[in-house]
């Protein structure tokens, strides 16, 4: 998988900027100090290359296992994991949706299944009557159809900029 350089220094500026977020800081608050995250800070930037390797990488399943350790790292809860639809146009949005759809649903509104795609609702909809992605009996689209498109663009790998 080629993916543009630009593309890669996004996804671990992010993945960088959730691990400050929601691991260190708190870490940060609670220790009233940064002086002992110091090395930690220094291992967390290799850490993060090597993860974001692992989510562009050929092998599908150390990719998974990296989106689901992410997954459950920066967005812990009780619910069901439900990112708001901009989520998905982000470098790690991006990564999931082509490489395990959603994580938590089998089945997506046409809305999200809109942002994962990076097309309108009517634009879905559009593809649910053509046959290029697949209607869910309980409604919504399929999640594996979106990232079989996703992953089928004549585009090629078309992640995008942001």
């Amino acid at each position: 998988m080629s993916v543009p350089t630009s593309f890669h220094t996004a996804l671990v500026a992010q993945l960088l900027r959730l691990s400050e977020q929601r691991l260190l800081d708190p870490l940060e608050i609670l220790l009233q100090s940064a002086d002992p995250l110091t090395t930690v800070r220094t291992y967390l930037r290799a850490a993060v290359e090597t993860q974001a390797a692992q989510l562009l990488g050929r092998d599908e399943r150390l990719a998974t296992h990296a989106v689901a350790r992410l997954i459950s790292a920066f967005y812990p809860g009780d619910e069901p994991f439900d990112p708001p639809l901009e989520w998905w146009q982000t470098p790690l949005g991006q990564v999931v949706a082509r490489r395990v759809g959603h994580p938590a649903a089998e089945a997506v509104p046409y809305s999200v299944a809109g942002a994962m795609l990076g097309v309108t609702r009517q634009g879905v909809h559009d593809l649910v009557n053509r046959h290029k992605l697949d209607r869910h009996p309980d409604g919504g689209v399929r999640t594996e159809s979106v990232r079989i498109r996703l992953l089928t663009r004549k585009d090629g790998f078309a992640w995008g900029t942001t």
